[in-house]
């Protein structure tokens, strides 16, 4: 399905921090419910990847011309251990693997229905240290130098330096100036379509974060999103990135009650039942972090972790409800 997009648009008065609109009544309640889950949860910074001389499939084929800056185009989870991880989310969803071997580095690539949806890299701890597995957002860029130009210009970090994977394009990762980490891809192939995931496919992202205004107005200058403001009761707040009158993401204020949290980024993914697929993560050896409950639609959302401790959303998404966004 095709998410409709609306071109009739009236500005509404926004802070002076971040460019910001308010979203329309009939628009809140759906996408309030995105920042709900993810802002009860908090986990730790990922910490950087190596570079490898990994050759990669590309991302769109056939290639495409389509660029949507500011969609999360891809994710890739960094584990300590690759076999577990593909057992894991293989048996969770039915994605199907290939592994590519490269300059001593693990890869695997993870499939749905012959789709390409994730990477899977090993990366091994150190023995002594504590390092959580994460998912690692790839958000679209045309110029992976101008974005970090950009970035570095508005107090964000350099955690790998643009480098080129043959087949997949140019793409760097950084840390935010209040320490999400984030990668920024040119796909060589273009970008995916807009159109809506499938059960099993990435659908959503959150940015949990200690200041959402400065965090949107950061993500704003870098991907020149329009800022969407959803009315919550205080302290609660969020706020829809969105680009080409999508939306993208949202940024979501990190719970009280978990002062030692760090700002990152959550993904979900979509879900046809939140509770048995929750059921389904134990059983395989995962767990639940922040238990199903009812979102504003009727549907449900949670957070889970696979068996090495990476964090990630499930929610149900009705093939009626678009993202599409009007100001």
């Amino acid at each position: 399905m095709h998410p409709q997009r609306s071109t009739n648009q009236t500005k509404a008065t926004a802070p002076s921090k971040i460019r910001q609109h308010r979203m329309r009544p009939n628009q809140v309640q759906h996408f309030l419910r995105l920042g709900l889950l993810a802002a009860l949860y908090g986990m730790a910074t990922v910490a950087p990847v190596k570079a490898a001389p990994l050759q990669l499939p590309a991302l769109v084929v056939p290639a495409s011309q389509e660029h949507h800056v500011g969609k999360v185009i891809f994710v890739e989870l960094v584990t300590p251990d690759l076999t577990a991880a593909k057992r894991f989310y293989g048996g969770l969803f039915g994605w199907t693997f290939r592994d590519i071997q490269a300059g001593g580095t693990a890869y695997a690539e993870a499939s749905l229905d012959g789709h390409p949806v994730a990477g899977l890299i090993h990366k091994t701890v150190p023995a002594g240290e504590h390092r959580q597995p994460a998912w690692l957002s790839f958000i679209a860029v045309r110029d992976v130098d101008a974005a970090k130009k950009t970035a570095l210009q508005q107090g964000a970090k350099v955690l790998f330096e643009p480098h080129d994977i043959p087949n997949r394009g140019r793409e760097a990762v950084f840390a935010d100036p209040q320490g999400a980490v984030f990668a920024v891809l040119a796909s060589s192939s273009g970008d995916p379509a807009d159109v809506l995931a499938a059960p099993g496919e990435w659908i959503w992202s959150s940015l949990m974060t200690r200041d959402p205004d400065t965090a949107a107005a950061f993500y704003q200058t870098l991907f020149d999103y329009e800022i969407f403001d959803l009315p919550a009761d205080k302290p609660a707040q969020h706020l829809i990135l969105a680009s080409d009158n999508y939306a993208r993401a949202s940024a979501n204020i990190l719970p009280a009650n978990r002062p030692n949290a760090h700002s990152h980024w959550l993904n979900y993914l979509r879900v046809d039942d939140t509770v048995k697929m929750a059921a389904k993560v134990v059983s395989l050896g995962g767990r639940v972090l922040v238990e199903p409950r009812v979102d504003r639609h009727g549907g449900k959302v949670a957070v889970v972790s696979d068996p090495m401790g990476a964090p990630f959303g499930l929610i149900e998404w009705s093939d009626s409800e678009s993202k599409e966004v009007t100001k």
